[in-house]
């Protein structure tokens, strides 16, 4: 027998999954996911999240990577509203935080055009998840006065248009998201506006995750490094003095061989 949603309210729930480690789920995030009628996901949502979701739910895949999309945006927005109006219980679930480089706000303002309530819930950042996993603060008294952060990937696959100036800062720390593919430009860039080749850069793939590796070089080399130890996307890139810190505040362990992780406690030293 069909249930009859025609009654209940239309509504969204705009949902941030966290960076990958299911343990870094909000509640709130938990309890919608568990009374969700459609879950329509990203690529960057694990799967270990994906299994919180119910049996009877209804999940949509509508991942995104560069010249591979399996719904434009468009499309997921006009599906988001058809799947509203039907009274279904829907939650949007993006990696990361929805208002951090997750489209979250182009959705949320089709859903106002459409006059369609909707709720977001927000997510941990993959870029303070991801460098605290790899023992890297965004911020420390001495090495790093603030935090800037970018995306290395532009609209349309576009030339990055950025104020190189301003990022070439020492006192600064530097995150950018999907920056691998531009990674070439980007230190390029950072070096011809006054960044020391020698400045500690990270590179950080699928943080947080069992399969997380992390990769400690310079941003003159960190090209070159990444590539020799084959990484990809998604990959963190980190730039800034906070990157030295990395080998002394190294807790996550990932024990490959049995492809789980584990808290560092130490006790190789006791």
């Amino acid at each position: 027998m069909l249930m009859d949603n025609s009654n209940k309210e239309a509504r969204v729930y705009i949902v941030g999954a966290g960076p990958g480690d299911p343990d870094l789920l909000t509640v709130k995030a938990m309890r919608l996911l568990k009374q969700a009628d459609v879950v329509i996901y990203d690529r960057l949502v694990s799967e270990q999240i994906m299994n919180e979701v119910p049996k009877g739910s209804t999940r949509i895949f509508v991942g995104k990577e560069t010249g591979k999309h399996h719904l434009t945006q468009d499309e997921i927005n006009k599906l988001l509203v058809s799947l509203a109006m039907k009274g279904r219980c829907v939650v949007r679930l993006k990696g990361g935080d929805p208002f951090v480089f997750g489209r979250g706000s182009e959705e949320a303002l089709y859903l106002v055009k459409n006059r369609i309530p909707f709720e977001i819930v927000p997510g941990i950042t993959a870029s303070s998840a991801c460098t605290t996993y790899a023992g890297i603060p965004l911020t420390h008294r001495g090495l790093s006065n603030g935090v800037r952060f970018v995306t290395g990937h532009c609209r349309s696959d576009k030339p990055l248009d950025m104020d190189w100036e301003k990022l070439a800062d020492p006192t600064m720390t530097l995150v950018v998201y999907m920056g691998l593919a531009n990674l070439p430009e980007i230190s390029k860039n950072l070096i011809k506006h006054g960044l020391p080749e020698n400045t500690p850069a990270a590179g950080i793939e699928n943080g947080t995750t069992p399969r997380q590796r992390k990769c400690i070089s310079t941003l003159g080399q960190l090209q070159a490094d990444l590539e020799q130890e084959s990484f990809k996307a998604p990959v963190m890139v980190v730039i800034g003095q906070v990157v030295s810190l990395a080998d002394s505040l190294d807790w996550f362990v990932v024990d490959s061989k049995n492809a789980k992780y584990q808290k560092n406690n130490f006790s190789k030293g006791a």
